[in-house]
């Protein structure tokens, strides 16, 4: 439930929802994840609390869940606490506490201009397409705050956090006219991203991180997602066998009728 209140908040808050994650000028690109590929879940965690959790939480996990989620159990089936808070926790001493950042919301209102969200719900809010390439696509713009754009989400406020795996990229533009008043303008519009320095991962390597991360996003915004859908085959298929001995029944009792 308080997913679900959290979702049609972002919804009436930010005006944003699945049907608009679409509707930008910037190509999506498909991302190709596994939720039931347990090692990319686990290289997707590693790669969200080293990089993102500075600044953006998972309110609604907490620490212990994500051991149970990752398959970071032992052969009894309880989840190795000590694992967890070793490589996961790097915020608090209990691995009960819930997946929230250190940082005070006044401070990160004044460094960004808004708190940063809650990525609990990104995939199911904005698709989990949208965050791939969002994840892929911020270039150099000396013109704003950080230092870079994205080009999926023009004018971010987010710094580029993953710098140091993908490295630089820039813009490739191409000039646009449109007329204005009465007059021909050119405007530059985005066509592109190039790699201009290279980080620690290559082009390949780094979107493959990029898919571990997504779909580890994608699994905590909705953890039982894969439970949910193997129950719904079989409540389908029982509603399937069920149909037939309730015809079958209908029959035997309206046969003498006709």
């Amino acid at each position: 439930m308080r997913r679900l209140i959290v979702l049609c908040l972002s919804i009436v808050l930010f005006g944003i929802s699945p049907a608009k994650a679409s509707e930008h000028a910037y190509p999506l690109e498909s991302v190709k994840n596994n939720l039931r590929d347990k090692a990319s879940l686990q290289r997707g965690a590693q790669v969200y609390m080293n990089h993102c959790l500075g600044c953006h939480s998972l309110e609604y996990t907490r620490y212990i869940q994500l051991g149970e989620y990752l398959g970071i159990q032992g052969e009894d089936g309880k989840v190795l606490e000590k694992l967890v808070q070793d490589n996961l926790n790097f915020v608090t001493d209990k691995v009960t506490d819930k997946v929230i950042n250190s940082m005070h919301t006044k401070d990160a209102a004044k460094w960004f201009g808004t708190p940063p969200p809650d990525l609990t719900l990104v995939t199911r809010v904005r698709g989990k397409d949208w965050v791939y390439t969002y994840l892929k696509s911020f270039y150099v713009d000396e013109t704003r705050p950080w230092g870079v754009n994205n080009a999926v989400f023009p004018d971010v406020a987010m710094p580029h956090v993953l710098l140091d795996l993908q490295g630089q990229q820039e813009g490739v533009f191409k000039t646009v006219y449109v007329t204005e008043e009465g007059q021909r303008i050119g405007k530059p519009v985005l066509e592109g991203l190039k790699v201009s320095t290279q980080g620690e991962l290559d082009p390949k390597a780094y979107d493959a991180t990029m898919t571990d991360l997504v779909n580890f996003l994608e699994f905590i915004g909705e953890p039982v997602k894969e439970k949910r859908t193997r129950l719904g085959v079989f409540v389908v298929l029982f509603l399937v066998v069920l149909t037939v001995f309730l015809y079958a029944l209908k029959r035997e009792f309206w046969k003498d009728v006709h």
